[in-house]
């Protein structure tokens, strides 16, 4: 069982690698356009140049300039003359940047996935206070749920201003966020799988020392790594695959056990959870061009996150409950 486990994951991991591989090598292809070029250099020259360069206060607020501005303008005059001009299934419209040409909301780069995200964040944040009200405070996981919360939190106010506003230091704090809150989901599932928060027998608590080292280590060196050596969009995307492949076996493992030991229904949420997931991901290989120049399957993967992490924190609070009332049956 654990060897078909095993092996799902790799497949999965391939899987991604070989769809991601393309998305990378063309993602930028609008941005060697000559018409592309062509048009922001005007733009800039009758812009920029003069007295005439002062943007709207909204778009100031949000850090825009007349040269960003013109490059944002001019994706939309190339991508209005493609579409006009070639049929469909040439794919005219391109990503500029690695991006596709969203239209911009107040001065929002990329309005659904900001809203998305913060129905994520909303999602934490009534789930830390489910964790709180439902949780005994001497509960000895409660303190890890809570942080899971917060760092749940901190990561989607990171992709909110990520997707706000496009620049390399709001892009690393999306990614370093997500890589946190990715990693300590794997880091909190096995201390409540196995149990390593006890204090007996007495190599738990030692194990437990030895597994947050584990995940601080690894966390400091994937940041590291990508802040000191080399960013890599391809090296990021399979780490977090990796994390997130190994917390899904795990839990989708003890989802069945529990299951199989308890008969409730709500036992079996886990592995729901996690096949609603693998789906939502599916969004991030299906890429399309944003519908209404608004909604892409980026932006999509982050509403189809919301509804399981409210799930989840039900879980959370359905599975402390039952830990606690076996607790006192056998006290």
């Amino acid at each position: 069982m654990r060897t078909r486990q095993f092996a799902l994951g790799v497949r999965l991991i391939c899987f991604w690698f070989l769809l991601l591989f393309p998305a990378f090598a063309s993602a930028s292809l609008g941005d060697r356009l000559p018409d592309f070029r062509e048009c922001i250099s005007t733009c800039v020259d009758e812009n920029c140049q003069r007295g005439n360069s002062v943007l709207p206060l909204h778009l100031r607020l949000f850090f825009w300039t007349c040269p960003s501005n013109c490059d944002y303008v001019c994706q939309h005059i190339i991508t209005d003359r493609r579409v006009s001009r070639d049929p469909p299934m040439l794919k005219p419209v391109l990503q500029y940047h690695g991006k596709w040409p969203f239209f911009r909301f107040l001065g929002i780069q990329e309005p659904c996935s900001v809203l998305f995200s913060f129905f994520n964040f909303l999602a934490h944040r009534n789930g830390l206070a489910k964790i709180r009200d439902r949780i005994p405070s001497d509960y000895p996981l409660q303190i890890y749920y809570i942080a899971f919360s917060y760092v749940g939190m901190a990561s989607w106010v990171c992709s909110m201003i990520f997707h706000t506003r496009d620049f390399d230091i709001t892009e690393k704090l999306d990614y370093f966020a997500a890589g946190a809150s990715v990693l300590y989901g794997l880091y909190y599932t096995p201390i409540r799988i196995f149990r390593l928060d006890e204090a007996e027998p007495a190599v738990k608590p030692a194990l437990l020392r030895l597994w947050t080292f584990v995940c601080a280590a690894l966390y400091t060196a994937h940041v590291s790594y990508l802040t000191f050596w080399h960013w890599d969009y391809v090296y990021n995307m399979a780490a977090n695959v990796a994390v997130g492949v190994v917390q899904n076996i795990l839990w989708s493992g003890f989802s069945y056990k529990t299951y199989q030991e308890l008969k409730k229904p709500w036992a079996a949420w886990p592995g729901m959870i996690v096949a609603w997931i693998i789906m939502a991901m599916s969004l991030e290989l299906l890429d399309f061009a944003p519908l209404g120049g608004m909604v892409d399957a980026h932006s999509l993967w982050h509403l189809g996150t919301v509804i399981p992490t409210i799930w989840w924190y039900n879980f959370l609070v359905k599975d402390a409950q039952q830990d606690i009332a076996g607790e006192r049956l056998k006290a």
